[in-house]
């Protein structure tokens, strides 16, 4: 007998949430002219009330209540996703919950996160379709992307050739580009498991929980927070950094999915004994580079990307005209094929590979 469905429930704190001014008696959370509450995201203008557009063509007017939870499909420090399903259409949605912290940083930055969703629209970026609050849990409703993270596609591949590398990159750099000159907002967490692929072979920039908008008179900060193995020597340093801190984080991603394990070698085989060895070797040491092996258009794209002075590396835009990304046209490289006969991330068995978080990625947060 097939069971059924459980209800989309998320874990609730603990201890009683004590109202605050950014909260009613009701359960609205309330930002300027944002209200969230069980019944979605409002943004108000006065006397109006501005419901989400509809996206894809999707009837975006529904309620918590609306959906049934399937499994869990990504776990992380303070969130959780779920693949949930309408109960109306069956339409399935990836639901990411995030406990409401009390700390005004961390609250301006779950604030962020649903602002930057609510207002993303590129086909590049993981489309958000509603938000809601309830009993301390903000869900954030996305796109449901079937294939997972590409950290999930590598531990399937193992490593991915140079032609579909090239389309993957393609698509990512169209996204980054929407995000720097579009939205002036540095993603700041550019890593394999924020990148997320569809059996469509759609590859789309996730997670923007530690994303910074900036002024566009004033285009860099000191903030540094973000997962560590893949940031730029400037934000390790607690230097000024720009859009291009990103574009590091990018080279060494296509990297790593070019060699099969992240391009920086411990000197002990056992591994890093810490992580201030890893982050003393981005700043201190050389940076890493594509081997012979690779073709001269693949290995010219790592070293634009993997500039440790952030003047000499590439912007998104220039990136989209280099030669690797042009060596290689879309409609002859099927890479939709190449993630259809995998496995979905949630049937290979390892927890560990889910769409949106990975174990082994170590976040730090400071701010300056």
């Amino acid at each position: 007998m097939k069971k059924n469905p459980k209800q989309l429930t998320l874990a609730v704190p603990d201890q009683a949430i004590p109202l605050g001014d950014f909260l009613t008696e009701s359960g609205t959370f309330l930002d300027g002219n944002m209200r969230v509450n069980k019944n979605g995201l409002q943004l108000i203008s006065q006397e109006n009330v501005t419901r989400p557009m509809d996206v894809k063509g999707l009837d975006l007017q529904f309620c918590l209540e609306d959906l049934e939870t399937v499994k869990i499909i990504g776990h992380g420090s303070g969130a959780a996703v779920k693949l949930a399903r309408r109960k109306d259409t069956g339409a399935l949605f990836a639901v990411k919950g995030i406990h409401l912290n009390f700390d005004e940083k961390v609250r301006k930055q779950i604030v962020q996160e649903l602002r930057i969703n609510q207002t993303a629209k590129c086909p590049y970026i993981v489309s958000w379709y509603q938000s809601f609050y309830h009993d301390g849990i903000i869900s954030l409703v996305l796109e449901y992307m079937d294939r997972g993270s590409l950290s999930c596609i590598l531990k399937q591949l193992r490593k991915i050739n140079e032609p579909e590398l090239s389309i993957i990159c393609k698509q990512v750099l169209r996204g980054l580009v929407y995000l720097h000159n579009e939205r002036r907002i540095i993603h700041r967490d550019i890593k394999p498991s924020n990148l997320l692929v569809n059996k469509r072979g759609e590859v789309k920039i996730a997670d923007f929980g530690v994303s910074a908008m900036l002024a566009r008179s004033k285009e860099e900060r000191i903030t540094v927070t973000g997962t560590c193995n893949y940031m730029s020597p400037e934000r390790i340093s607690n230097a000024k950094y720009g859009y291009k801190s990103d574009i590091w984080s990018l080279g060494l991603v296509i990297l790593e999915c070019a060699i099969g394990r992240f391009p920086y070698v411990p000197s002990e085989e056992e591994g890093w004994s810490n992580i201030y060895e890893l982050l003393e070797t981005i700043v201190n040491q050389p940076p890493p580079s594509a081997t012979d092996e690779f073709s001269p258009e693949f290995r010219s794209f790592i070293s634009s990307c993997l500039q440790k002075d952030p003047k000499r590396r590439m912007s998104s835009l220039q990136l989209l005209g280099h030669p690797f990304i042009e060596k290689y046209n879309e409609e002859s490289i099927d890479l939709q094929s190449l993630v259809s006969d995998l496995q979905s991330p949630n049937n290979t068995g390892d927890r560990k590979c889910n769409i949106a978080f990975r174990a082994s990625d170590i976040t730090i947060h400071q701010i300056a």
